[in-house]
């Protein structure tokens, strides 16, 4: 129970199909940092007046020191090497679904649920992730580390559902969350001052920020704070070349510490033919030839791409995109489709252009 509507619906779902359920609010950050406040406490009281309309047990544990271990140190790794993490999906897979199932397996739960939209069939003794029937809302890209004992247990009350519907349902049962606004970025930094929070824990290094052919336009505050594709908090927007297109980052040259921005939305250099990717996770077998031919998305908002799937003999994959794809990012995770099956992912290594 995170103290949102999407939960608060899933556990009204649960009771309505006569499941004996207890909500669980996580507190996985101390917010007790005046500086980068969290909004863990209002979300508390959400979820307990939706608890006490239900009628239902509210517990709250701390995975406080689990969190910092499994998502936070890793977090902070990845951005010391210059590539740009998704902290979320290691939050599922080592938090939600492995500290906080792991909990509720002592408790005597038999199975835990959240309000993502997805869903789980089990078919020929195999758990299978399927996309949300609202696929504006699908959140199997978050998912698709989750292995077959995870899915087991794990259920998905919305994966049938569009987000109209479940905050009419919230709505109709009286709970105050109702048009509580979808929470966005990383509770331990917030939606602000994300460009402060790293500084405090990485240091800043600054360096210039220079063309493909070397000329300098610039200077970078620390090439942590920068990702491929992006076009705000350059600084340089005024500084117009002969076409007058806006910058974007197209590189980074960790080695030397130089920021690499070039003019243009489409510029050649934010585009990849293929990508390597570290050793996928397959949530059920991997496939028995390669190349192996589905689709893939490397971020959440991203249409499926058709691709080819290759086997490398260091243990990685290439992914070959029949459309060459825009600002692929290394740290970042490529997940693999077939049709509205979630197949599983891995951590984006390095492109190809």
């Amino acid at each position: 129970m995170s103290g949102g509507v999407d939960s608060s619906v899933a556990a009204l779902l649960l009771q309505q199909k006569s499941y004996a359920v207890t909500g669980l609010f996580m507190k996985n950050w101390e917010e007790d940092d005046p500086e980068f406040p969290c909004s863990a406490k209002e979300d508390a009281k959400d979820a307990l007046q939706v608890c006490d309309r239900l009628s239902m047990e509210l517990d709250a544990v701390s995975f406080v020191a689990e969190y910092r271990e499994r998502v936070f140190a890793h977090f902070l790794s990845e951005y010391e090497r210059g590539r740009t993490p998704n902290p979320d999906i290691l939050c599922n897979t080592e938090i939600k679904f492995r500290a906080f199932l792991d909990h509720a397996l002592a408790q005597g739960a038999e199975h835990i649920a959240t309000g993502h939209y997805a869903r789980v069939i089990c078919r020929d003794g195999h758990y299978h992730l399927l996309k949300a029937r609202d696929v504006s809302k699908d959140q199997s890209y978050f998912l698709h580390g989750l292995t077959q004992a995870q899915l087991s247990r794990a259920i998905f009350p919305l994966g049938e559902l569009p987000k109209t519907e479940v905050r009419r349902i919230a709505e109709q049962a009286g709970f105050l969350n109702h048009a509580k606004k979808d929470s966005t970025g990383i509770c331990f930094i917030g939606e602000r001052n994300f460009r402060r929070f790293l500084t405090r824990y990485l240091g800043a290094q600054p360096g210039p920020m220079l063309t493909p052919a070397g000329d300098v336009v610039g200077d970078h505050v620390g090439l942590m704070h920068y990702t491929l594709g992006q076009r705000q908090g350059l600084g340089i927007g005024g500084r117009k070349g002969d076409n007058g297109d806006a910058w974007y980052v197209v590189a980074k040259d960790i080695a030397n510490n130089k920021l690499i921005v070039a003019q243009g939305h489409n510029h050649p250099l934010l585009f990849s033919q293929a990508l390597i990717s570290e050793p996928l996770h397959w949530i059920n077998a991997q496939p028995a030839t390669f190349p192996f031919l589905c689709t893939a998305k490397t971020r959440y908002r991203q249409a499926d791409q058709e691709c080819s799937v290759s086997r490398l003999d260091s243990g990685q994959y290439q992914i070959k995109f029949t459309t060459p794809q825009r600002a692929v990012t290394p740290g970042q995770y490529v997940v693999l489709y077939l049709g509205d099956e979630c197949l599983g992912g891995g951590v984006i290594a390095d492109t190809i252009s």
